[in-house]
Formats: structure tokens, sequence, C-alpha cells
């Protein structure tokens, strides 16, 4: 099994490219799609960079995985599905749930489907998929989102924004619908228990003060060096910091331009009667309450 890797400095996230060199058969994990707030520009360059690898590889591509409904990249998926049309879109079934809150908050059509039907796969906790001669397991780890869900395929995990290098730590969890005690519970319960050499693949790297970029870990150097939750951290202790820190962060920068196209599997929306399309973007629009939820407000 080979793991190609490619980095959108832009948003810095990782793309994936898992294939197994003797049969050809491959998966793609968390694709991007370019776009440019100020001009609301959309672009291939990143998601055309895997295209040619695939081609250049010859390589059978099974699925594209998106990790979560990300809310800092559009995702690139349904431009690899138009030039591999036999390839399937997958993502955890907890998608209904991101999709049931955003579809209030962004206001979308009432004939919106919440059930995951945009995407072509809704994949079960613990369940294992065969792509080809390659396998991966599906593991829930909600906490970021409650669609989260990591990957494994033989001795490698991908996570996505569950965690990250260890001198990060982990995903945020003030999202709608996200919460710090899940999340715990799914690096502590599912990721921790694996296998020491585990190898341990990150959806993003920000690169702390300005060093290489890193994306390959282990679970023994997660428990041991994450900054954040290292084994002998309690629940109670991550859960402090974790509400405390997320309280000072800004929204990410593409937040509301992403998770509205995300939700619905990567396809940008339907253009207007002008053939112009058009991006969502509400006023004033979180308040949290202290049961965590959160309820719109107008302005």
């Amino acid at each position: 099994m080979n793991i190609q890797t490619f980095f959108d400095d832009r948003t810095f996230t990782l793309t994936y490219v898992v294939y197994d060199p003797s049969t050809l058969d491959a998966v793609v994990i968390d694709p991007v799609l370019d776009y440019e707030p100020s001009s609301s520009k959309v672009w291939e360059e990143s998601v055309e960079e895997v295209i040619a690898f695939l081609k250049d590889k010859e390589l059978n591509l099974h699925y594209v995985l998106e990790t979560h409904a990300h809310a800092d990249h559009l995702s690139g998926a349904q431009k690899i599905k138009a030039v591999f049309p036999h390839a399937k879109l997958g993502i955890g079934a907890n998608i209904t749930i991101v999709q049931e809150t955003f579809k209030n908050i962004f206001d979308l059509p009432e004939d919106f489907p919440t059930d995951g039907r945009q995407f072509d796969v809704l994949f079960n906790e613990g369940q294992t998929v065969q792509a080809g001669s390659l396998s991966f397991e599906i593991i829930f780890t909600p906490g970021h989102t409650p669609a989260c869900a990591t990957y494994r395929f033989e001795d490698a995990i991908f996570t996505g924004d569950a965690i990250f290098m260890p001198d990060q730590g982990t995903g945020r969890c003030d999202f709608p619908a996200g919460s710090a005690e899940d999340l715990y519970q799914s690096i502590t319960e599912k990721m921790y228990t694996l296998p020491d050499d585990t190898r341990v693949f990150v959806g993003h790297d920000y690169q702390p003060g300005g060093r290489e970029l890193k994306f390959q870990s282990t679970i023994a150097e997660q428990k041991a060096e994450n900054v954040q939750l290292p084994a002998n951290r309690s629940k109670e202790e991550f859960i402090k910091f974790r509400t405390e820190r997320d309280a000072t962060l800004a929204a990410p920068r593409l937040l509301f331009h992403s998770v509205q196209v995300n939700v619905d599997a990567g396809q940008l929306p339907k253009p207007h009667p002008n053939e112009v399309r058009y991006l969502k973007i509400p006023l004033n629009v979180f308040r949290p309450e202290e049961d965590g939820d959160l309820e719109l407000r107008k302005v």
C-alpha cells in the first residue's frame, strides 16, 4: 500500500491518495476545490493535481472519501467524480445530523434532503469496506463535528480534523453539534487503543512557528507528546482546556462558504435565472447557549 500526499497551502489541507501499486486500486481522501472569498472565485488547481496523479499512475479509483463536512475548504469530490464517474463518494452516516443543522442556518430549500442521499455511500461505525484489493475500516470519531470519521487502512489511519500533529493537538469543538467530551472519547477510547506503531495521517498542518510541513506521526507519539491531549490527561482537564481555547478562536475564513457546499456533497449551488451561482452568508447567526446548542438570531 502506497500513500501519496498533496498539500494545499492556502487552507493547510492534506489530501491523500491511497493505492495498491500492484493492482492499481485507489481511493482519494479529502480533495480540495480552490476558492478565494474576496473575489468569490472558484478554480481547480489543487484537485487537478490529484487527478493528474491518478491518470499518470493509471489508477483504478474506487472511492472519494470525506472525513467530515469541512468548514475550511470546498470539497473537490465532484470534480474527481466527473473524471472518474465510477468512483463512489463516501462519508460517515452522521452527515445527516450536520445537514439538518445547517439546512436551517442557511435557509436551504424545503426540498433539500437531509438523509445523506447526495452522497453515494453513507458508512456505518465499524464497517469494513473493499476498494478492489484495498480494505479499510470505518471508525466514527465525533467531536470536531458529529459526522467525523477516521479511515483505517492496514497500519495507517486518516483522521481528518479530529487530531493533528503532536505539536498542534486536536481539532476545535465549537462548531454546531461539536463536543469536547465526544472528541476526548474518540481519541482516547478509539485512536489511543490502536497499536502504538499505527501511523497517523492528519487532515491539516498549520506549520506552527513556520516549521516544515509534517503530516505523519504514530499513536505512540500522539499519546506521549500531543500538546493538548496526551494519554495521561483527564477528560475534565481536556474539556476545560478545549472549551476555553475554542472561545478565543475566530471562525474559519471559509466557514460559511464551504459548509453549505460540503453538506451537499461538494456540489456548487444551482444557477439562478440569471445563470449566476450564489453562496449565502448569514449575518450574526450564532449565539451559544449554556446547553451547547446554537440558536438563530436576527440582526
